[in-house]
């Protein structure tokens, strides 16, 4: 328990026992395990790593195998979404749980890929771009970052070179970016990582044609 909420059942213990005792009653009619494994569900919402912590190992005891708490999180996508997922995956992987390791000895379902030839692919209208501004832009299914500088112009893949995160435009803070997952820095304007990592953005061949920036992959 926080020292903050420890504070408050102190300080106003009538008015936090009302909250604990509707806490209690909200889940009377629910078995252990299910109780558990929707805290689980509501950490990860949150994004409060102790919590989770917590009411796994307790959903666990309570006879939650780890495939269903996968399957918790993977059915509560709508609301977690990926990001959020790959979060509490993280932190239960860092745990060690002898429950969760044999799963990742399971051969993974192959999938053929989909190959595509390289081709040139029209980003949209040069004359769109702000001179000296990085911007981010969606071609043909591909994540872009563009810099202009006078008539030329450097197209990069938005993924991070490190484990393919895309990269947001959020993450962009006028022509440095950041990859959100490990905080991989670039500078926009070259690809080039200036912290953290060794491996640049992947550059785009590209050029104008008719006033059209054409980027090549």
């Amino acid at each position: 328990m926080s020292d903050a909420l420890n504070y408050l059942l102190k300080a106003r213990p009538e008015a936090l026992g009302h909250y604990f005792a509707f806490l209690k009653d909200a889940g009377k009619h629910l078995d252990p395990k299910t109780k558990n494994l929707i805290s689980v569900i509501t950490k990860v919402d949150v994004q409060t790593e102790r919590g989770l912590k917590q009411y796994l190992k307790r959903a666990l005891r309570e006879g939650c195998t780890a495939v269903e708490v996968l399957d918790a999180l993977l059915m509560a996508f709508p609301t977690l979404g990926l990001a959020k997922i790959i979060w509490a995956v993280d932190v239960i992987l860092s745990m060690d749980l002898p429950e969760f390791s044999h799963l990742g000895s399971t051969p993974a379902v192959q999938v053929a890929p989909v190959v595509s030839k390289p081709a040139w692919h029209d980003v949209g209208p040069s004359a769109g771009l702000k001179d000296g501004e990085v911007q981010r832009s969606e071609c043909d299914g591909m994540g872009l970052f563009i810099y202009r500088k006078a008539r030329s112009f450097a197209v990069f893949d938005s993924r991070c070179p490190h484990q393919g995160t895309t990269i947001t435009e959020l993450a962009l803070d006028g022509t440095k970016l950041t990859c959100p997952k490990h905080q991989w820095e670039f500078d926009a304007t070259s690809g080039s990582c200036i912290k953290k990592g060794n491996s640049p953005l992947t550059r785009f061949e590209s050029k104008v044609v008719k006033g059209r920036l054409m980027a090549f992959w």
